[in-house]
């Protein structure tokens, strides 16, 4: 059974937890970098992604996550987590992580009481799935490695690059695991 981590500094943890078992595999808290080489897969849940920045700098997780990306180990980031794998953030000069060659624009579907769940298909994974996004980003661009999987309104909701994946919204919140289903089988192959 593989084993798929949820870093675990902020966000839906638990239900991202709930998720990965649903989908059949074993779900971790990732509160410690050294537990990082104990995992086959990683989800950076969502949250605030400033404030996770943070949180990841204070706990020295910074060239851990990259170094684990970099090892061909899968990652799925969804909504503050597509920020933290994007290489460009508009309006910002630094990006984070920069693990995913596409640009992000924050906040891009209004403040929290502008979220909202809207029906999408997710080429190849799902059709009618009820994303849920609040505080939503989009990505802008992407670079020509990266795979659009969603849009929203003509604007990229989740996409896929080699062995990284992201999603604006949060699946995490549904009770349909198939993309989360999806990223265990990226992690098992």
């Amino acid at each position: 059974m593989v084993k798929i981590g949820v870093l675990g500094l902020q966000g839906a943890i638990r239900e991202h937890i709930r998720s990965v078992e649903v989908a059949g595999a074993e779900g971790i808290i990732i509160k410690y970098k050294q537990q990082l080489a104990d995992i086959d897969g990683l989800i950076i849940p969502g949250g605030e992604s400033t404030t996770m920045r943070r949180l990841i700098d204070k706990y020295d997780f910074f060239d851990a996550l990259v170094d684990f990306g970099k090892q061909g180990k899968p990652i799925f980031g969804t909504c503050a987590g597509l920020i933290l794998l994007a290489n460009d953030i508009v309006g910002q000069d630094d990006a984070h992580l920069s693990l995913m060659d596409m640009k992000v624009e924050r906040n891009a579907f209004g403040r929290q009481r502008e979220s909202f769940e809207a029906e999408i298909d997710i080429k190849g994974i799902a059709d009618n799935f009820e994303a849920v996004f609040i505080r939503a980003p989009y990505v802008a661009e992407v670079g020509p490695e990266v795979e659009i999987l969603a849009t929203y309104q003509d604007k990229i909701v989740a996409a896929k690059q080699d062995h990284y994946l992201c999603s604006a919204f949060h699946p995490e919140l549904t009770d349909d695991h198939r993309l989360t289903e999806y990223f265990v089988k990226m992690v098992e192959e």
